[in-house]
């Protein structure tokens, strides 16, 4: 493929240009990631790839290696079966979340996506408080969202499911798709033109598996039932890769995310919240929280039922769960610069003692 249909542009050809990374390297996209190995395509063809010490070396955040989506520079080794990434061309958009678990980091899910498909089931998977969660995260990341709401079949009330979701998604557009039996995915093919980029991102068992069999048109992808009781699906996809479809666009397949941490949302939260950031214009206070202050107009429409109280709940949630992020952002920042002034001692002293021969 030429590197045009992979989505290469002028501008990764400026950024390329301008790296420092001297002769013999080629651009290339990371077309899967897996346990810091990579499948690398090029215009020659599939390359294997690993990062290179340096690269390595010189990230202070995950954030800074190479993710499924991304565009790299990369030297390929004597034997030129495999290569090493020296580079990672600078980001359009990236999709990230808080690394699950304790750790305070940001994981990019995909990296140089045009549009996020958010994935949701029209059966007990469907939560509205996840779509807020999602919304966040896709509006964040540079690239336009679009939710996908899957099994109609299973649902009794897809007319008032679809409504609840697009209270929530405001402006983002919302279809209904059973790709189980092969309908409305043409809606999806719309977003995905020649060198484009998709990313289906959702909660196992809601069907991006069977949405991409259905885009590629061969069964690529192997898919399993969910379980009936709760409608909790079984991991099948076990990791991120980029996807050519026959149109000649690009769709990124991830695994099911159970766990949604956020990571840098605040512009996203003013418009994911809209309703409740226009109501607090109307607050007495400046700096009302909507809690306990008097005279809060946002608590005054919960009153009157012009509000969800669960949405106010989540909106709090999600104020609590960022003031806590920013507290151990600026906790990782501290230990961080505490490392590079002893990496930057220990180097100094080291010059020294040579320049003294000692």
């Amino acid at each position: 493929m030429r590197l045009t249909e992979l989505g290469w542009n002028d501008a990764f050809a400026a950024a390329f240009e301008a790296l420092p990374a001297g002769t013999g390297v080629e651009p290339a996209r990371v077309a899967i990631e897996f346990n810091y190995l990579y499948r690398l395509w090029t215009e020659a063809g599939e390359l294997e790839a690993t990062i290179s010490g340096r690269l390595k070396h010189r990230a202070t955040s995950r954030r800074e290696l190479p993710a499924v989506g991304d565009w790299v520079a990369v030297r390929r080794r004597p034997d030129l079966e495999r290569g090493a990434i020296v580079a990672v061309l600078p980001r359009r958009s990236a999709f990230s979340r808080r690394m699950a678990g304790a750790v305070t980091d940001e994981q990019v899910v995909a990296a140089n996506v045009d549009v996020v498909f958010i994935v949701m089931g029209l059966d007990p998977n469907f939560n509205l408080r996840r779509l807020e969660r999602y919304l966040l995260l896709a509006r964040e990341s540079g690239a336009a969202p679009a939710v996908l709401l899957t099994k109609p079949d299973l649902s009794e009330a897809v007319a008032d499911q679809t409504a609840a979701a697009a209270a929530v998604a405001g402006t983002t557009p919302i279809h209904v798709v059973s790709p189980r039996l092969n309908q409305g995915l043409d809606q999806v093919v719309a977003y995905l033109t020649p060198g484009r980029t998709g990313a289906l991102l959702g909660s196992s068992g809601v069907g991006k598996t069977t949405i991409i069999n259905r885009l590629v048109g061969e069964d690529v992808r192997r898919t399993r039932d969910v379980r009936l009781r709760d409608a909790r699906g079984r991991h099948t996809t076990s990791h991120r890769e980029l996807i050519a479809l026959p149109n000649g666009g690009l769709i990124i397949d991830t695994p099911g995310m159970r766990e949604l941490q956020l990571w840098d949302v605040g512009e996203a939260v003013r418009e994911t919240f809209d309703d409740i950031e226009a109501l607090a214009a109307g607050c007495h206070f400046t700096d009302c929280r909507h809690r306990d202050e008097p005279r809060c107009a946002v608590k005054a429409a919960v009153a009157a039922g012009r509000v969800d109280p669960a949405r106010l709940e989540s909106y709090h949630k999600l104020q609590d769960e960022l003031a806590v992020l920013a507290r151990d952002q600026d906790e990782r920042a501290r230990l961080e610069a505490k490392r590079r002034a002893r990496v930057l001692g220990k180097a100094v002293k080291k010059h020294i003692r040579e320049k003294r021969g000692l």
